[in-house]
């Protein structure tokens, strides 16, 4: 074999290895997901092309209002445990209420000018236990989420990220 071709070949295994390498690096921080359904309507719609950030919360705690991704064990046509997306209303402490069609966090209601419609439908009086969140989805009419006894609290552990950017639709395309 001549160094020509040997060197073709050390560039070539070269490069597939950084690029396998800078795979390897960029999944281990974000991953794609595509929403599915309209329990995020007005912020998301069905179709949006997210970008996850998969390490925000190894450190932290989600905040107030964060749009997360997590497991759910609600189960897909396929037999597979449904990924779901919803904004984050209770923290670890937090007392929340859905009382009347208002939400309150600690007995303060809560402004919220993202949601479809001015009214949250159910009957919660929660205290969110350690190491859990309290989250619903902007379409409260159409939202399967923590008001629900199918999802409940979420555990941290479940939590695969947080939304950080709409990549489409490219006219829509925005940090969250």
């Amino acid at each position: 074999m001549s160094d020509n071709v040997k060197k073709e070949i050390f560039e070539w295994l070269k490069t597939i290895a950084i690029a396998g390498a800078m795979a390897l690096l960029i999944t281990s921080f974000v991953r794609p997901t595509l929403v599915r359904g309209v329990s995020m309507f007005p912020t998301l719609e069905e179709n949006d092309y997210l970008l996850i950030y998969r390490q925000a919360y190894r450190s932290d705690l989600p905040e107030h209002g964060d749009i997360i991704v997590f497991k759910s064990h609600l189960l897909q046509t396929n037999g597979k445990e449904k990924d779901l997306v919803k904004r984050v209303i209770g923290v670890p402490g937090d007392h929340v209420v859905v009382m009347d069609g208002k939400v309150f966090v600690n007995d303060e209601e809560l402004t919220e000018a993202y949601i479809n419609g001015n009214y949250t439908d159910g009957n919660v009086d929660e205290i969110v236990p350690d190491g859990y969140i309290f989250a619903m989805g902007d379409n409260r009419p159409n939202s399967l989420d923590s008001r629900e006894e199918s999802v409940g609290m979420i555990p941290l552990d479940d939590i695969i990220g947080k939304v950080f950017i709409r990549l489409y639709p490219f006219n829509k395309i925005t940090t969250l």
